[in-house]
């Protein structure tokens, strides 16, 4: 059992963690050390898109460097990780979440467990990822930062207002 004055991970991070089988939890805890952010590999990871996209990935996310991973389609920023991406994850299907389109590229955000925000690419497969530390960093500066090397999986289809939908 941790000691009472340990600090808790975020309910956030351990619900995505759990639901999209990232093990990210033990590389924040090694804050201090340069070690690789350990990810479980996306479904689709190994979609040439995703390869695409993980060459175009920059240095730097929102002023955090970028950070080594071990899995395929990955990639990570900040010292704890603070931004992490994981290509090749399942399409979004129709959804009434927020939806925001960032230099050409469509995201939807699951804000249920802020300060930690998901964002997942909408219209585009295989699908893009990205869990932000809001604490740490603006969500839409990673995102617009992103963007760029997303959109070399094609847009199949974008999001449209409620009132659009028919």
């Amino acid at each position: 059992m941790p000691h009472p004055d340990a600090p808790q991970p975020r309910r956030g991070l351990r619900r995505v963690a759990s639901a999209a089988g990232l093990a990210v939890l033990g590389s924040l805890a090694l804050a201090g050390c340069a070690q690789a952010v350990a990810f479980d590999a996306a479904p689709s990871a190994s979609d040439p898109d995703c390869a695409a996209v993980v060459v175009r990935l920059p240095d730097t996310v929102a002023g955090l460097p970028e950070r080594e991973t071990n899995a395929q389609g990955t990639g990570a920023w900040g010292q704890p990780a603070s931004v992490l991406l994981r290509c090749g994850v399942e399409p979004l299907g129709p959804t009434t979440d927020r939806c925001v389109s960032v230099d050409g590229v469509d995201w939807v955000i699951d804000e249920s467990d802020a300060p930690d925000y998901l964002f997942t690419t909408y219209g585009r497969t295989p699908a893009v990822e990205v869990l932000i530390d809001n604490d740490v960093v603006s969500g839409t500066t990673a995102i617009a930062d992103l963007s760029a090397a997303v959109s070399a999986i094609p847009a199949e289809d974008g999001c449209v207002a409620v009132d659009d939908a028919g």
